[in-house]
């Protein structure tokens, strides 16, 4: 009985790392969406959420039956709900990713980011990647020392986001409502890389039974205002 548990344990963490890659590759094409105005790619990644949505679905009632069926205790449960915070903030991930590609979409066929703004961006987007993938490495391996170190990944992307404002504030020529999705924009990408900071910081407390830093929810993600679409 305990090592079929132990086999769903380790499906869950599979169905983890298999969200990791899912919202790295809906990121990577809405950043490609967004600065090349391939309308036809970002209506691919909002179409693909639905896959992200679905994946958390059956993470969770997978976990709720074992809690249901094996009661487990100590590390064992400790596994099990955090492993249905981390899909949370996964599935979240992959939102912002299709909110990503919701701004290429509205903007279409111009382009929604001015072309003194790209290279921000695309460094944004290439962070965005390294952090998720990294996040997947580190659930598969319980490794709290990289774990610590994705968080280090995650200051290049706050370094952009300071960036990005700052050329917002400078002497912007672009219109109040390229201000606004650049804006938005670059909160999208910020709050990517918070939610695998989560996620790390969540397999430091399933190893050690202590929260390395602050571990949120961000339950305002789902309700960041997009342009009317």
């Amino acid at each position: 009985m305990r090592e079929t548990f132990h086999e769903d344990l380790d499906k869950i963490t599979d169905d983890l790392v298999a969200m990791t890659h899912l919202a790295g590759s809906a990121m990577s094409r809405a950043t490609t969406a967004l600065l090349d105005a391939d309308v036809q790619l970002a209506e691919t990644v909002i179409a693909a959420d639905v896959e992200i949505d679905a994946r958390r679905e059956a993470l969770d009632a997978h976990a709720i039956d074992l809690l249901a069926r094996q009661s487990p205790v100590a590390t064992d449960l400790r596994t099990v709900v955090t492993a249905m915070r981390m899909s949370s903030d996964l599935e979240r991930m992959g939102d912002l990713a299709r909110h990503v590609a919701k701004v290429a979409r509205l903007r279409f066929p111009e382009h929604a980011v001015p072309d003194d703004i790209s290279a921000t961006i695309l460094q944004m987007g290439q962070v965005a990647e390294r952090i998720v993938a990294k996040a997947g490495q580190v659930i598969a391996s319980l490794d709290v020392d990289e774990a610590k170190s994705l968080e280090r990944e995650d200051d290049a992307m706050d370094e952009l986001h300071r960036e990005l404002f700052n050329k917002l504030l400078g002497d912007w020529q672009h219109g109040t409502q390229t201000a606004v999705d650049v804006t938005l924009l670059g909160r999208y990408y910020e709050r990517f890389g918070d939610h695998a900071v989560s996620v790390a910081r969540r397999v430091t407390f399933l190893v050690t039974g202590e929260y390395d830093g602050d571990v949120s929810d961000h339950e305002d993600d789902e309700d960041d205002a997009l342009p009317a679409s």
